[in-house]
């Protein structure tokens, strides 16, 4: 949870204005869940085989994959995958509010190919070395790799917040992207999945910098605020800058104006 005042985090969720979600986050969920639950009916079970990551793209020409996989989900039943997909909610409602429409989907589809293609790359050369994964590709498919990507946006957008995880420990949003990391190398230590854990540390650098490419720091509705934004403040940087050298000089004296008849001073134009 957290809170826009003070970098502090508060509000129900990791943030964001209370009102309808948007109906592209919905979609993902939606899709997500779907796909899920298609994995456990024999009739049904080949529409996620079909659109999760594997070798078959360079195999088999499966090319799709590079861009379906995000959308597989994957997992078993039980609290873990609704605590999954609610944090996921909260993180890409986060993300796609303070990006807009079109530079989130070009933050989500993009970084989920760069992962992929490192994910295949070192996939190709494990097989060429004669060491083959146990379980290639698991650490990021569905839901996994696309909480890589939106957590790691939001720590770049937002990584001075101050985020209460399990709403009790207070960790900065710009820590996150190395937990993580951290968490998937723990998981890689159980199954050995290299070409998963290549591809989530892909995903979440192509996330971290990319915004930053936009110069984008966290302006909700993504029309070019961090330019804007920035500009400001240098603005007012140059403004206290000059401000401070006036202030550094001597008092200006008033300045008499010519002798009028009778021998008064007659005021210029420019006293008041």
């Amino acid at each position: 949870m957290y809170s826009r005042q003070a970098g502090r985090f508060t509000l129900p969720g990791f943030g964001g204005p209370s009102g309808p979600p948007p109906r592209d986050v919905i979609a993902i969920l939606a899709v997500l869940f779907v796909t899920f639950s298609c994995q456990f009916f024999a009739s049904t079970a080949i529409l996620p085989a079909l659109m999760w990551l594997s070798p078959d793209v360079w195999q088999r020409g499966f090319v799709w994959q590079l861009v379906t996989y995000p959308f597989a989900g994957i997992g078993q039943p039980g609290l873990g995958i609704v605590f999954e997909f609610l944090i996921l909610f909260w993180f890409t409602r986060d993300v796609y509010l303070d990006l807009g429409r079109r530079r989130f989907w070009r933050l989500i589809l993009p970084a989920a190919v760069v992962a992929a293609l490192a994910a295949l790359l070192v996939d190709v050369l494990a097989g060429f070395a004669g060491w083959l994964a146990p379980a290639g590709f698991t650490l990021m498919q569905g839901q996994r790799v696309l909480l890589a990507i939106v957590i790691a946006s939001f720590a770049a957008l937002h990584r001075e917040a101050t985020i209460y995880l399990f709403f009790i420990l207070p960790i900065r949003a710009g820590w996150f992207p190395a937990i993580t990391l951290l968490l998937a190398f723990l998981a890689f230590l159980q199954i050995r999945d290299l070409p998963g854990l290549i591809g989530i540390t892909a995903a979440t650098a192509f996330a971290w910098y990319r915004p930053a490419g936009w110069g984008y720091r966290g302006n909700r509705g993504g029309k070019g605020g961090g330019l804007k934004e920035l500009r400001l403040r240098l603005r007012k940087r140059y403004l206290e800058w000059k401000l401070s050298r006036l202030k550094k000089k001597r008092p200006l004296r008033a300045v008499p104006g010519d002798p009028a008849p009778g021998g008064q001073v007659r005021k210029g134009p420019w006293v008041h």
